[in-house]
């Protein structure tokens, strides 16, 4: 899962980007709506996390801008401006949800994954692949009923294989699926990942094999 977060209090930023990093979730961070335009153009994000008090503008004004540039990716407003007044306005502006700081990260978690419920945005259900279960809107895995448990990287790598399972996979698709934008990331990193991964899902028996493509990706093809 990839999320935008837009915020400008970079301790927040901060916070929230480690502790929904633990969920399995890529962050890219801006302080900026005009960057946060920009980068909803050049990403396809499954949800924005939008503050209101931002240096150049009104966060709520964002939305309709979205909408109109076709994007109707599901936005929480993450605000101090907690008052019912305000979180009518927010939901009124076209906002999917609207939670006041401070709040949980577990709550933050259920309110992402009850918007990515929804039919208008209705995350992948559970599918099977080889002799594995896969949950991608719970980032879980489990091979004949018994959980499988893996790097947070590499379950990234394996759902968006898993995905697109019998076809090639561009290393820069399975890239954006493991790092945001704003992370180095070293010439040989995917390949070690990959390396793992397939040991893992070997040892435990999952039914799948991963396939280099040399110079273009990677294949996963059920045994």
């Amino acid at each position: 899962m990839r999320i935008l977060l837009v915020e400008d209090e970079m301790e927040m930023a901060g916070a929230l980007s480690v502790a929904l990093g633990k969920h399995g979730i890529v962050i890219d961070h801006t302080a900026m709506l005009a960057d946060a335009l920009e980068l909803t153009r050049q990403t396809l994000y499954d949800a924005i996390l939008l503050d209101r008090r931002l240096p150049d503008g009104e966060g709520l004004a964002f939305i309709p801008r979205l909408r109109k540039a076709g994007i109707d990716t599901p936005v929480i407003v993450l605000t101090a401006r907690n008052e019912t007044k305000e979180r009518i306005e927010g939901l009124d502006s076209g906002a999917d949800d609207y939670l006041g700081k401070p709040f949980l990260v577990e709550e933050l978690m259920a309110r992402i994954r009850a918007v990515l419920r929804r039919p208008a945005h209705l995350a992948e259900p559970q599918f099977g692949v080889g002799r594995m279960v896969i949950d991608p809107l719970n980032l879980a895995v489990s091979v004949d009923a018994v959980p499988l448990d893996l790097p947070r990287r590499e379950l990234l790598v394996l759902v968006a294989l898993a995905k697109r399972r019998g076809k090639t996979v561009l290393r820069s698709t399975l890239e954006a699926a493991v790092y945001n934008y704003e992370e180095e990331i070293q010439s040989n990193a995917l390949d070690a990942h990959i390396s793992r991964l397939r040991k893992r899902l070997a040892d435990a028996g999952a039914g799948v094999s991963v396939h280099n493509i040399r110079g273009v990706g990677y294949l996963l093809k059920e045994d």
